[in-house]
């Protein structure tokens, strides 16, 4: 399910969260209704984390991960870092990556196998993404834009990119990334997609603006439509498999 969320009467949620199947970063400083909303929906799964990163709430474009390994930029402090190793599972890497061009979040796009990344991002960086979040990377455009963290949001599920990206390019991507690709906004009409809204397999939240036709684009191309988180579903599948022996 997509759910409406604000932060401090900003839209903007994909800015200060960072969500992925293993854990979700929120931004500190927020209201307590906006932290509410995520663990209502998350805390049973996959642990919530506030933090900030080099001292900034704007952590979903400062940072990138997915649920094997974090990339935190260089102007990470060491407090920041320690807080969340601590609070992440012993299974996710972490790690900080000295590149010019910081915002993370706004240059790399991932899921769980593959990453697309801005084409001038440092080849050291790439090694890096490959080897700590386990993922193909490829150095990609969307609609002619570089930043593609800002213009994507991808999961293992689907993907969503501008809204001015072609046919040809959504069909190129799809192959790529072996997921389905919709052209669509967020915040009634926002281009800037990965601002507007985070997901992961089985939820997402997007801006107070968001319309119902935007919220149904989202859901139907992230299959959330009655998705579970994986872990309750493999018990449910054993369970059932468990009753049918007896």
């Amino acid at each position: 399910m997509a759910t409406r969320v604000q932060f401090e009467n900003n839209n903007e949620v994909g800015v200060f969260s960072r969500l992925t199947n293993g854990y979700c970063l929120v931004g500190i400083g927020g209201s307590e209704n906006f932290y509410s909303v995520f663990e209502s929906e998350l805390a049973d799964h996959i642990p919530v984390i506030h933090t900030s990163i080099a001292g900034t709430r704007i952590i979903g474009r400062m940072c990138v991960g997915n649920s094997k390994g974090l990339l935190l930029p260089n102007t990470t402090t060491d407090q920041e870092m320690l807080h969340i190793r601590n609070s992440l599972p012993e299974k996710v890497v972490v790690q900080r990556v000295e590149e010019r061009l910081s915002a993370l979040g706004n240059c790399i796009c991932t899921n769980d196998y593959v990453a697309l990344t801005h084409t001038d991002l440092d080849r050291e960086t790439e090694e890096i993404v490959a080897d700590v979040l386990g993922v193909e990377v490829f150095r990609q455009t969307i609609a002619g834009n570089v930043l593609v963290g800002s213009y994507c949001v991808l999961t293992n599920q689907g993907g969503m990119v501008h809204p001015r990206t072609s046919v040809e390019d959504q069909d190129e991507l799809s192959s790529l990334l072996q997921v389905p690709i919709v052209a669509g906004t967020v915040n009634r009409g926002s281009d800037v997609i990965a601002a507007g809204l985070t997901c992961n397999d089985w939820s997402a939240f997007c801006g107070l603006d968001t319309t119902s036709t935007e919220i149904s684009v989202i859901e139907s191309i992230f299959k959330l439509r009655n998705a579970r988180p994986s872990t309750i579903v493999t018990e449910m599948r054993s369970s059932l498999i468990d009753a049918m022996q007896q």
